[in-house]
């Protein structure tokens, strides 16, 4: 065959044949049990209606005896046994033709004939009786009635016992034929059953060597032929015998492994190409890190090289004005110009310690000095060291205190400096600024919130974008016209040091929506905490103040 469907249609076909002789086995045995057992159960009733006959004709002889002894007594007594007895054997002669119909079977005809001449003579037994009984009911000498009735009885025994024998007898030769027959129908059966399970187990046999196993071993050869496929031996191929749905199966099996091979053989090519060029790639950029790794090393040795040089000569000014100042001649007063060089001096020193800390903090080699201080004082130092910046670029520039100075564990340099960089940036990113405000207050932790307000354009990326590291936002209106020189330490770095003090960064826009806000929460020490948040709304605001 050259179609599974027609194998496994051969074998639906084989399994039904099976099953349907299975069940007419079955069926026929079900019938020849039932007809045993009625064979059987229809003796039984008819031997239960003789053995009635028989009590029925023993009370019909009673009767007559009654009759004959007692010629004034109840003359219906004999009518009824009459009537008895003749129900008795009608009923006997129903159950007879029920259970022997006319047929064309010669045994059941002589069966039948054998039962009704028995009854035939009962008939008469009965009849010759009651004849009989009235002939010797008219009778006048008792003593001849006695022994006419005896001599009647006699004959009615004698006509009734040979018949009524011959009918029970035959009932129980049939029961007992019947129960043979049920065992040997029962032995029967199971012979039959054992030659039906190993027929059919033959056949199931012949089927799974003819149609299952081979159908079984080519589905195991596809089974195995792709897990090896699967796991990458794209060389194997199926041999392909036959031209069923299992052949064809096994060529296009054939056909995917030669196109997986090809196409791996393919890709195979191709990442050799793209190894060769991210090895080139990857080279290229080794070297490009490497000479940018030199520029910065470069560039960080020249920031501290020149910071520095430039530290020197600025102690050497300074203490030049200190010795010039104690050294005027009396009369003169040079306080004022030597007050601003030193001023101008030591805001430069400033710049150059800033230059330095940078320097420092891009090597990572920041170290903080943190001790307790107000930084009322620290945000008015660096207001007045941004104050000429603001001047320069004509934005106001003010401080707002708070109601009560807050004091921290903090590094002095480093926050001031965090401070004027905030500073810094909304001077030279914000187009078109007009005021920073510094403010200090007091929030609940204890901590202090140190806040730098401008009423600029805003910020133009999302803050974490903002606070990377050497890292600009997008050009948007914050940028505009923007002097994008100079060396503050960025919000990244501004980030870095707020959380070395244990607090927190936050960017957001200002009042009403507009311009930008930088706000730094560091812990406040327990006993300005207090002071900062008995005082309340106490006092004016104490506002510093530089105009453009």
């Amino acid at each position: 065959m050259r179609s599974l469907k027609a194998r496994f249609v051969l074998l639906l076909a084989a399994s039904a044949l099976v099953v349907v002789l299975a069940a007419a086995a079955v069926l026929v045995t079900i019938a020849a049990a039932e007809r045993t057992v009625d064979r059987t159960l229809a003796a039984q009733g008819r031997l239960e209606l003789l053995a009635e006959l028989s009590g029925r004709l023993t009370q019909f002889g009673l009767a007559a005896v009654e009759t004959v002894g007692n010629p004034d007594g109840q003359p219906e007594a004999m009518g009824i046994a009459r009537d008895n007895v003749d129900r008795a054997l009608n009923t006997v002669d129903e159950a007879l033709a029920r259970s022997f119909p006319p047929s064309d079977d010669p045994a059941d005809r002589m069966q039948y004939a054998a039962r009704t001449r028995p009854m035939a003579q009962l008939r008469a037994a009965r009849v010759v009786l009651d004849r009989q009984v009235s002939l010797i009911s008219r009778q006048t000498d008792p003593e001849r009635r006695q022994d006419a009735i005896k001599g009647a009885l006699n004959g009615f025994g004698a006509m009734t016992g040979q018949p009524l024998s011959f009918l029970i007898e035959a009932e129980r030769r049939g029961m007992q034929l019947g129960s043979e027959e049920a065992r040997a129908l029962t032995d029967r059966l199971r012979v039959a059953a054992a030659v039906a399970v190993a027929a059919a187990l033959a056949l199931l046999a012949v089927l799974y060597r003819t149609l299952s196993r081979p159908t079984l071993a080519r589905i195991e050869e596809v089974r195995r032929a792709a897990s090896a496929i699967g796991r990458g031996a794209l060389d194997t191929r199926l041999p392909v015998a036959t031209r069923d749905e299992l052949g064809l199966l096994m060529a296009n099996v054939n056909r995917m492994a030669a196109r997986l091979a090809r196409r791996e053989a393919h890709v195979a090519a191709d990442r050799a190409a793209l190894e060769d060029t991210v090895a080139a790639r990857t080279a290229d950029l080794r070297a490009a890190n490497a000479r940018l790794e030199t520029v910065d090393r470069s560039r960080r040795r020249f920031f501290a090289d020149v910071s520095h040089e430039l530290r020197t000569p600025l102690t050497v000014i300074l203490g030049e004005c200190d010795l010039a100042v104690r050294g005027a001649p009396r009369g003169v007063d040079p306080a004022p110009a030597f007050a601003t060089i030193r001023k101008r001096a030591q805001r430069l020193k400033l710049r150059v310690e800033d230059l330095l800390r940078v320097a420092r903090s891009e090597t990572g080699a920041i170290e903080l000095d943190r001790r307790p201080l107000g930084l009322a004082a620290v945000l008015a130092e660096a207001v007045d060291n941004m104050a000429s910046e603001a001047a320069r670029r004509r934005v106001g520039l003010t401080l707002d205190p708070g109601t009560a100075d807050v004091e921290c564990l903090a590094d002095r340099e480093w926050l001031r400096q965090t401070v004027e960089s905030l500073v810094d940036n909304a001077l030279r990113h914000a187009a078109g600024l007009t005021r920073v405000t510094v403010a200090l207050a007091a929030a609940p932790g204890p901590t202090a919130r140190i806040t730098v307000t401008d009423d600029g354009p805003g910020f133009g990326a999302p803050e974490a974008e903002l606070l990377e590291r050497f890292r600009r936002g997008p050009s948007t209106g914050r940028e505009t016209g923007a002097d994008t020189t100079g060396f503050g330490i960025g919000l990244a770095l501004a980030r870095w040091i707020v959380e070395q003090h244990g607090g927190t960064i936050g960017l957001g826009s200002g009042d009403g929506g507009r311009g930008a806000r930088v706000c730094l929460d560091i812990p406040a020490l327990d006993p300005a905490w207090e002071a900062g948040t008995a005082g309340g709304a106490a006092g004016g605001r104490n506002l510093r103040e530089t105009a453009a």
